[in-house]
């Protein structure tokens, strides 16, 4: 049994952020009551809030990517579940520009009815709300999934290239628009080698028989639909790259996350962002923009996921766009 370092089983979601509040006070401001931050430095130019949250256990999302250039607010909720609608709506409130504010909402239950409801509450204020609801798990991609695909690592890409074009004054359904280009046009997998330690019993969420992967989990722990005999990494990153390909339109031009699980190090991520460039290379797509390390974990998992999203008009111009938060800097 692995004992976690917290302070307290109470409340260690919210001393968390206090502390991340504390250690970055020159790009986030806390309201700890109901539990959001808000970026402490906006462009002047940008008309609509994007705002958007999600179960803790997968920093630095969402918090760590508040500031300028990116979120203008994120609400985080307990460890691998939904921030509760007030906060969503107080936060929204915060930050909604003159044309209204944007929902960056991955595709679980709990997130769609929780986002939902402080959108009504929004809009009987007058404010104005729009959602991007990213689901890029291809693993889910399945009739026999009732929500569909899970929203994971796409949704980092996806808040770096609405907060660019926010920044440059686009309106609520422009930037509508745009972010669900985005996901149409983003997929993920991802695969691995241990579960996450559960936080309050201290076992681990499952138990993989030697020499197996498993291929598809999910960010809060969900076991694949199978398990694989593991396969040599090149062989593996091949799989990985074929099947999100296959969810994909036709292009030539990618960014690439690299994603790491949280129990996974840097030497193995950069060794598997190797093989992912060679390997879309070999499928024809160039690798424009990249992130590797650890961006949304499983708590500590041993694993990775894989993320491409191919480019489109002026995209990469976004991408390249300053941003300056707690964990994506340019």
């Amino acid at each position: 049994m692995a004992e976690a370092f917290f302070t307290s089983r109470a409340d260690y979601v919210d001393r968390a952020l206090l502390g991340f509040a504390h250690a970055h006070r020159d790009i986030v401001t806390l309201h700890p009551e109901p539990g959001y931050v808000v970026a402490v430095n906006r462009d002047p130019r940008r008309r609509v809030g994007i705002v958007s949250g999600g179960g803790s256990g997968h920093e630095p999302l969402h918090v760590g990517l508040v500031g300028t250039g990116m979120l203008d607010a994120a609400v985080p909720g307990k460890v691998f579940a939904s921030p509760h609608n007030r906060q969503i709506y107080e936060a929204s409130r915060a930050v909604a520009g003159p044309d209204g504010v944007l929902h960056v909402v991955k595709n679980y239950t709990g997130d769609r009815i929780n986002f939902g409801i402080a959108a009504e509450r929004l809009r009987h204020d007058g404010i104005r709300v729009e959602r991007v609801l990213v689901d890029d798990d291809v693993a889910t991609d399945s009739d026999q999934t009732g929500t569909g695909r899970r929203g994971t690592g796409a949704t980092v890409l996806t808040e770096k290239l609405l907060g660019a074009a926010a920044d440059q004054g686009l309106d609520l359904d422009a930037l509508t628009r745009l972010g669900r280009a985005v996901v149409a046009r983003s997929r993920s997998i991802a695969v691995a080698s241990a579960a996450h330690t559960s936080h309050v019993t201290g076992e681990p969420g499952f138990v993989l028989p030697p020499g197996q992967v498993e291929y598809g989990v999910g960010i809060h722990g969900e076991r694949a639909r199978r398990s694989i005999a593991r396969p040599p990494l090149e062989e593996l990153v091949d799989r990985m790259v074929d099947d999100v390909l296959a969810g994909l339109p036709a292009g030539d031009r990618a960014l690439v996350l690299v994603n790491g699980l949280g129990g996974t190090t840097a030497i193995e991520l950069y060794n598997v962002f190797a093989r992912t460039v060679d390997t879309l290379a070999d499928r024809g797509v160039s690798t424009t923009g990249s992130l590797v390390g650890t961006w949304s974990p499983a708590l500590d998992m041993r694993g990775f996921s894989i993320t491409v999203t191919l480019l489109d008009d002026d995209w990469a111009e976004l991408w390249n766009a300053p941003a300056w938060t707690a964990a994506l800097r340019k």
